[in-house]
């Protein structure tokens, strides 16, 4: 028995929570090149890759559908659509979107929009119901992202980076996030520093109104050898760690820098960082989530 050639064409299945952010996921896919469909029947799912497979010349290789629990046999038909089309050799991977319960709540409190399993039950109960039944397809999913903390514009980046640069570079892709830690911990976050043990130009009248990307603060910052002693023992902790982590396929590396409020000390620091690093045959790419909040 011979082996299968392998199939072309990449398909990513979005699925998640109910309110977690898949239209905004799938609309970021589109514009870095993916054919797109939203809620297409699980049934339907190994004639449309077919198609595409069978269609000569054609342009689309790259795929991206959202299935979810408004097709009411989504559930039910997933395991073996999927387990079928994986032995035919398709490709499937999964995007699993997720958010905290709270954020599912109020998310559709300001829509007014009612939950699908939300006949006759809260908004919280529906949303445990539906979180239960999905469980199988998480633990299934290449990716999973908790959105809770991105608004749409974020999400729509994050999900653009990690489907581009991240995934296609042969190397290793470096977010450095920098943070503040009033406004929780970056849901993606694979390594944590936190810099709150360093002096703080909150405290200094004329740095406090500034940002960690002003000079008076980036020298505040700079100057104080902890500082220093820090950038050198993590930045080569990082060096050390960063083609260990390539050799075992890890494509993409979220790096979360954190201080109180997110405005000074940690973008200071992941700023510098970023200078400090190189990446073989992948990239560094620096944001700074809570600058304008800190």
């Amino acid at each position: 028995m011979t082996d299968k050639p392998p199939l072309e064409g990449r398909t990513v299945v979005i699925s998640g929570m109910s309110g977690s952010g898949k239209s905004t996921a799938l609309r970021a896919l589109e514009d870095v090149g993916f054919f797109c469909v939203d809620n297409l029947p699980v049934a339907l799912l190994p004639k449309f890759l077919e198609l595409r497979q069978d269609a000569s010349g054609s342009e689309i290789t790259k795929t991206a559908l959202v299935m979810d629990v408004r097709e009411q046999s989504f559930l039910s038909e997933f395991p073996r659509v999927f387990d079928e089309l994986k032995e035919k050799g398709f490709g499937l991977e999964i995007l699993f979107l997720d958010s905290s319960d709270e954020v599912l709540a109020r998310r559709f409190s300001q829509t007014r929009r009612q939950h699908p399993f939300g006949e006759g039950e809260s908004v919280l109960a529906a949303i445990n119901q539906e979180r239960a039944k999905l469980a199988p397809l998480r633990r299934l999913a290449a990716k999973v992202i908790d959105t809770s903390l991105y608004n749409v514009h974020q999400l729509r980046e994050c999900i653009a980076n990690f489907y581009t640069k991240g995934l296609e570079s042969p190397g290793i892709t470096v977010h450095l996030v920098s943070f503040g830690f009033k406004y929780g911990l970056p849901y993606d976050a694979d390594l944590v520093a936190d810099v709150r043990f360093l002096p703080n130009p909150y405290f200094v009248p004329e740095l406090k109104e500034l940002d960690g990307l002003d000079d008076k603060v980036i020298d505040y910052v700079i100057r104080c050898a902890d500082t220093q002693a820090f950038l050198e023992r993590y930045a080569a902790m990082l060096e050390f760690l960063l083609p260990r982590y390539a050799k075992e396929g890890k494509r993409h590396l979220t790096i979360a820098v954190g201080c109180t409020g997110g405005r000074h000390r940690s973008v200071v620091v992941a700023s510098q960082l970023m200078k400090r690093l190189t990446v073989r045959d992948g990239f560094v790419k620096l944001t700074h989530r809570d600058i304008q909040l800190g």
